[in-house]
């Protein structure tokens, strides 16, 4: 099934018209088809927009149409945000359902529908700046180390599983999805030295591989009990069946517990350790970007306040001007 057969059904929207639920399907198509948009996130715009044309038609007590759009005020949107927060919805999620309303809003007048610019103006919420938490190197080293797990009563070839796709989060710097996403044939074994993701939004990149990288998905290549399709998934679970991402967090919880890890060690912290290693190692920023498949420079841009954190944590210990006199008593 296709991202645009599995679109969330305009009819949906209750709340609109026919005229108006009809824009909205076109809207979706748009986003699932030209902008080639990530499958959660055309949902999360989905459920944005139906809750503020739910929240209109309570208001108003009929369907909502073109014109109770092209009649919106700021007083409307900051009633809507008012409402949202009321039921306890935080900032991060008050941002999202801004860009989705936003999108489908600039959407209509791109298509001629009259500018409507309600949204325009509202104060954007505050976020607080929530910083990736990275594992040092040992750590992360220990995480996707099928030694590591050498105690637990799981065959061997699962453990060797698990540590290639970790291998991959923290050797590559790949998103689980995207590790779990690769076939067969996309494996990168023998003198292959490169592989090719595909990442958000259908892009794909191309990432260097690193040789313990490459041993630890032979060394499961070859403990695996099933044969692989060349075009079926690469990891698998006990079943054969594709390999859910549920299971690879559940082995980096009990790993967690056994090697005294905290909390913050996740299998996507493993995808921040491999950035802010190769940045403090003089890693080049826009290069990194492009190891991660970062759309932004700004989102990259957030591991160097890491860095620059454990740079300053280092001066501070060991610089001769960073230590207070000694007293001459």
């Amino acid at each position: 099934m296709t991202a645009v057969e599995s679109l969330p059904h305009p009819n949906e929207f209750r709340a609109a018209d026919p005229g108006l639920r009809a824009l909205v399907g076109v809207w979706l198509s748009h986003l699932a088809g030209e902008r080639r948009m990530a499958r959660l996130t055309l949902d999360a715009y989905a459920r944005d927009l139906r809750q503020f044309i739910d929240f209109l038609g309570v208001r108003t007590g009929a369907a909502i149409g073109l014109p109770d759009l092209h009649g919106l005020a700021q007083a409307d949107a900051r009633a809507f945000l008012a409402s949202r927060r009321d039921t306890g919805t935080g900032s991060r999620s008050l941002l999202r359902g801004l860009a989705g309303i936003r999108s489908f809003l600039r959407f209509l007048e791109r298509e001629g529908h009259a500018k409507i610019a309600a949204f325009d103006a509202v104060r954007t919420p505050k976020t607080a700046r929530r910083l990736p938490k990275a594992l040092s190197v040992g750590e992360a080293r220990d995480l996707a180390d099928a030694g590591s797990r050498d105690g637990e009563a799981r065959a061997p070839w699962v453990l060797a599983r698990d540590a290639a796709v970790l291998s991959l989060l923290y050797g590559c710097g790949l998103r689980i999805s995207e590790a779990l996403s690769l076939t067969r044939a996309d494996a990168p074994t023998g003198r292959r030295d490169t592989l090719t993701v595909r990442g958000k939004g259908g892009k794909t990149r191309s990432a260097p591989v690193i040789e313990p990288v490459r041993r630890a998905i032979e060394r499961y290549l070859e403990l695996c009990p099933y044969q692989l399709a060349p075009e079926g998934p690469l990891f698998v679970g006990a079943r054969g069946g594709p390999l859910s991402p549920r299971i690879i967090q559940l082995a980096v919880e009990r790993m967690r517990g056994a090697l005294g890890l905290p909390d913050t060690a996740t299998p996507h912290a493993l995808r921040h350790s491999f950035a802010t290693h190769l940045l403090g190692r003089g890693g080049d920023l826009r290069s990194i970007q492009e190891l991660l498949g970062h759309a932004s420079l700004s989102t990259t841009q957030i591991y160097t306040a890491i860095d620059t954190k454990r740079l300053l944590s280092a001066y501070q210990s060991a610089h001769p001007r960073a230590r207070p006199p000694a007293s001459s008593g």
